[in-house]
């Protein structure tokens, strides 16, 4: 089983420095992607790209707007499976803004700042962390800080196709305490997805503060995968 990893908008690679060596300690092949976020339909292409170095079957795991990368690139035969770590998981003919809009806004709201042609980043300063990424050390601020990128607003306003949580078995490991993409819009995108869900007490960076538990989901995803791929 490889393993596919996908950040969020905004992120890069780093937003599994945390994980990524947990996992190779475990002994899997593991990719990760630098999408360009300057739309849905690009991100998906650019992830399809990554699968295509990698042998099936393979897992994929989204961060935050990489769900919705994953959710849509699943419906690739190579794909085995979906993980979502505190990830947007959105159905056909959806969009991310869309999902957030049916909800009162989040407290990240107030730090996200747009740009002349309504790209997205997020104003990280002291109230920001104090808020958003409370359970983060200075390094790992330092880290955000130098990886928040400006991400178009194509990607939160192209719908989804058919969502691969459909056909795909999914784990979902919801955040509670996160002011960026509220517990209770995880609960039920899981919920919705059929996904096995479990939680982690912390916030939307879980993936860098909680990265145990986060590789304890993909150990139980790759563990049932391989089992039934066994024919056992």
């Amino acid at each position: 089983m490889r393993i596919l990893l996908v950040h969020g908008a905004g992120g890069t690679p780093a937003t599994w420095d945390a994980v990524l060596p947990l996992l190779r300690s475990r002994g899997y092949e593991i990719a990760t992607v630098t999408n360009p976020m300057t739309s849905l339909e690009d991100d998906i292409a650019h992830t399809t790209a990554a699968l295509d170095a990698l042998e099936a079957p393979v897992l994929l795991v989204g961060h935050s707007y990489g769900g919705a990368v994953i959710t849509n690139v699943g419906r690739d035969p190579r794909v085995a499976g979906l993980v979502y770590l505190a990830a947007f998981a959105p159905d056909a003919g959806e969009t991310v803004q869309q999902i957030v809009e049916r909800y009162e806004p989040a407290p990240v709201s107030k730090h996200m700042r747009r740009g002349p042609d309504g790209e997205w980043r997020s104003e990280r300063g002291d109230a920001y962390w104090a808020e958003i990424g409370w359970d983060l050390t200075d390094e790992q601020r330092a880290g955000r800080i130098a990886e928040n990128r400006v991400a178009d607003k194509k990607i939160f306003e192209q719908p989804t196709g058919e969502p691969a949580w459909r056909t795909l078995p999914s784990w979902y490991q919801v955040a509670d305490r996160d002011a960026t993409l509220l517990p209770q819009i995880q609960r039920d995108m899981a919920a919705r997805a059929g996904a096995t869900t479990s939680s982690v007490p912390g916030s939307h960076f879980s993936p860098l503060v909680y990265a145990a538990q986060g590789c304890a989901v993909i150990d139980a995803a790759v563990a049932e995968l391989s089992t039934a791929g066994s024919g056992a």
